[in-house]
């Protein structure tokens, strides 16, 4: 059976709700190969002190290490946020054929919002771009998660 963009995007999701457990930014990421899961993490920067460590690329390492293969070719990502300028360069360097993603990132975004690295001409690579699935619970997620640390560090001075 053909599971949906809203099905696989609704895992990335329970990533994100992993990472907000744990104080992280909710963001979570699924990548899916032959309609079933073959990576899945979520942001971990402030447990492993590491900038590197969003959602995409942790999950990208992943799925290369499942396959044995840097290029992760007939997969497609789903990441509950646009990807970052970071983020894009390993989708493209992945050779990643198709991204999904939940809300824009006005701030950082790479796939739309401040820049647009999934169809350049000048790169090596393009690929498939769908954006705005669940965009209302994985914007809503981070709104209130942010909302929350807010409240929080002015209740803590």
């Amino acid at each position: 059976m053909q599971r949906t963009h809203d099905y696989w995007m609704d895992k990335a999701i329970a990533e994100a709700r992993k990472a907000e457990v744990i104080a992280e930014v909710p963001i979570g990421c699924v990548i899916v190969q032959n309609n079933r899961i073959i990576a899945r993490a979520h942001n971990l920067r402030e447990a492993k002190q590491d900038p590197a460590a969003h959602a995409e690329l942790l999950a990208i390492r992943k799925a290369a290490r499942k396959l044995g293969n840097w290029r992760l070719l007939e997969t497609t990502l789903y990441v509950t946020l646009e990807p970052c300028l970071m983020c894009m360069g390993a989708i493209l360097l992945a050779r990643i054929p198709t991204v999904v993603f939940g809300c824009h990132d006005p701030k950082a975004g790479a796939a739309g919002s401040l820049y647009d690295l999934s169809n350049d001409p000048r790169l090596n690579h393009r690929f498939e771009l769908v954006s705005g699935i669940r965009r209302q619970e994985c914007s809503s997620m981070l709104s209130e998660f942010f909302a929350a640390l807010r409240l929080k560090r002015r209740s803590d001075q």
